[in-house]
């Protein structure tokens, strides 16, 4: 396993924009993407919450109408994203037994689930729509993205909530360092802005109450923050080996250097308060690239604003980094971009990539007392410059059931 992965390609759909440029664009401006959800739809089922990280560019703008007729919005959402990279890695040319793919989603087809449901109920047995069941299978995502680029070399979908998408893409670097392929279209999806998930992650309190001022809901690593935004897209990454990239003289934006996973074993839907797992994950990762504390510049935070996750994870990044921890810029997009939860770490994988392709640090927005005990450096409002030379960043991500995963990038 001593093949160099590189990222040659990004794509992305997003509450901040259609592809990647937009979203990076709105993401250093400090733009929000949470904004009120239809009010007669939330009239209609007594909503609590009212507002949403919604999809910036509606899928039937990009996709014809006999692909959204077949697609659940999550495989829509991830066939957009993917085409993207693909196209932005120069649409390689690859046999289909080395190309693989990779993308993943927490919760899977639920508008399509739902919405059988609702046919059933009020239309009977045989209104219910044939391609059901491909629509809400949770690997539907990937077999779509497999079939646009006829990867053969396995496709697959890693199903960890909210670490979903970093998984898929820690899955992906091992295909390639395995031998199994040369390219991997990796990434992670989620479509879930519907009452009944709004309803349920409401009931559960994880979800921000500020119905009077969405575009600062999410507010991570503040005093007053009291949940996260609930978003929605797709984010996707064309990884490669590093000799294959070389070979056809693609772009490289930075190579996946290490991957590191934990599993807390202590809590459903709670971070063990000690950090030990995400510690452990860091620090595997690091081990992993080869790479020491000291050469991390930049951590893109998994902090979904919640009143418990947000410094369990800031101190879990302080002991693995120790001193080191000084010179880190840290950033919590989820403030921008909302909580795309199995899509989250897909799409924080792509802003970690540009940060270290242009040197720049996406802001966190909405933070007016930060927390008195946070002690790392967090990048607020404004973007900021990132150190020249060979440098690395870190990508956090966690999900209920204990599921930690970090990634480490380096700049080329």
């Amino acid at each position: 396993m001593t093949r160099d992965v590189v990222v040659t390609g990004l794509g992305a759909t997003t509450p901040l924009g259609g592809d990647v440029p937009t979203t990076w664009d709105a993401a250093l401006a400090g733009m929000s993407g949470a904004r009120p959800l239809d009010p007669a739809w939330v009239a209609e089922y007594g909503l609590p919450v009212t507002f949403a990280a919604t999809i910036k560019v509606a899928p039937e703008e990009v996709l014809d109408r006999p692909a959204i007729r077949k697609m659940d919005p999550s495989a829509q959402y991830a066939v957009i994203a993917a085409r993207q990279a693909w196209a932005d890695a120069g649409s390689p040319e690859v046999d289909g037994d080395r190309l693989g793919a990779v993308v993943s989603s927490g919760i899977g087809g639920i508008c399509t689930t739902l919405g059988a449901w609702d046919t059933l109920r009020d239309k009977g047995a045989r209104r219910v729509l044939p391609m059901t069941v491909p629509m809400m299978m949770p690997n539907s995502p990937v077999a779509y993205v497999s079939l646009e680029l006829g990867a053969r070399a396995g496709a697959h979908a890693l199903v960890s909530a909210c670490a979903s998408g970093a998984e898929a893409i820690g899955h992906g670097v091992q295909m390639i360092r395995s031998g199994q392929a040369d390219v991997v279209v990796v990434g992670g999806t989620e479509a879930t802005i519907h009452p009944m998930p709004i309803a349920a992650f409401a009931a559960s309190r994880t979800l921000s109450l500020r119905n009077d001022d969405p575009e600062r809901a999410s507010r991570p690593y503040d005093v007053d923050r009291d949940g996260f935004v609930i978003g929605e897209g797709a984010a996707a990454l064309v990884l490669e080996s590093a000799e294959h990239a070389a070979a056809r003289g693609a772009q490289v934006y930075a190579q996946m250097a290490g991957v590191g996973t934990s599993a807390d074993a202590y809590h459903l839907t709670s971070p063990d308060p000690s950090g030990q797992g995400q510690v452990r994950a860091v620090r595997d990762a690091l081990a992993d690239a080869g790479l020491a504390p000291r050469d991390v510049v930049h951590v893109n935070a998994h902090a979904t604003s919640t009143t418990v996750g947000d410094m369990v994870e800031a101190r879990s990044i302080r002991e693995a980094l120790g001193d080191s921890a000084d010179q880190v810029a840290l950033s919590a997009t989820k403030s921008m971009t909302g909580h795309l939860l199995g899509g989250a770490g897909a799409l924080e994988t792509v802003l970690t990539v540009l940060a270290l392709h242009h040197r720049t640090a996406p802001p966190t927005i909405n933070v007016v007392t930060p927390e008195p005990d946070l002690d790392l450096d967090l990048v607020r409002d404004t973007p900021r410059q990132l150190p020249e030379g060979q440098v690395a960043a870190v990508n956090n991500s966690f999900g209920f059931g204990g599921h930690n995963v970090a990634l480490v990038l380096t700049s080329v």
